[in-house]
């Protein structure tokens, strides 16, 4: 039987917006397995954004609790190690090069030596940027950046990976290639993943795939 790696029981979430208080989140329970993919559709709005950093430790449920590999200990010091993210927007630092944006993640173990190194250049060439190493973001297209970012969330050999519309500011085409290196990668590596994802066809290729409306989980 497989390993719990994620799992969420319970969760509420709120904001308050003037004097209205918005229920984002209802009663959420999940729990991914380690190695598993899941997909988590639903239109905007629906949650799906404010589930993920929930999972993540980004924010805290108002009800319920969040545990990985069992743990509850979500904190920032536990995340680096544990877990690596996938943003829409990619999120790279634009005075680093790729190299330098991929060892982010190492440097925020504390730890940047020549196997650091060695492992960010490996990464790179796995997502297809050997030649594309010592560019800064403003030197490299959507696509690229966006391999940059899934380079960066791997660095640290995460258990978990988390994934926000990670082809949301892609062309199909180009969108459509980064499912591939994500869900490739994380099933060679045997990585859990979780993808936030709009799109109908990329979510139908995680191994379950389920629906947020209005705040719940179906």
């Amino acid at each position: 039987m497989s390993d719990i790696i994620l799992s969420a029981s319970g969760l509420h979430k709120t904001y308050l917006s003037g004097e209205r208080r918005l229920e984002v989140l209802r009663d959420v329970t999940l729990s991914v397995n380690d190695g598993e993919s899941v997909s988590i559709r639903g239109e905007s709005g629906s949650g799906k954004s404010t589930l993920l950093h929930l999972l993540a430790g980004l924010d805290a449920p108002d009800q319920g609790e969040v545990r990985w590999a069992g743990s509850t200990d979500t904190g920032a010091s536990r995340r680096v190690a544990f877990l690596g993210m996938v943003f829409q927007s990619f999120y790279l630092i634009p005075e680093l090069d790729a190299q330098g944006n991929v060892l982010m993640a190492a440097r925020m173990l504390g730890k940047v030596g020549a196997a650091e190194k060695k492992r960010a250049q490996d990464l790179l060439a796995r997502v297809g940027l050997a030649d594309r190493a010592h560019h800064l973001p403003s030197q490299l297209s959507g696509g690229e950046r966006q391999r940059v970012a899934v380079a960066r969330a791997l660095m640290n050999s995460p258990r978990l990976i988390l994934a926000d519309e990670p082809t949301g500011n892609l062309d199909e085409k180009t969108g459509d290639s980064i499912i591939d290196l994500l869900l490739g990668l994380c099933a060679e590596q045997r990585i859990a993943l979780v993808l936030v994802t709009h799109n109908a066809v990329h979510a139908a290729r995680a191994s379950r795939t389920v629906f947020m409306r209005d705040g719940v989980l179906q």
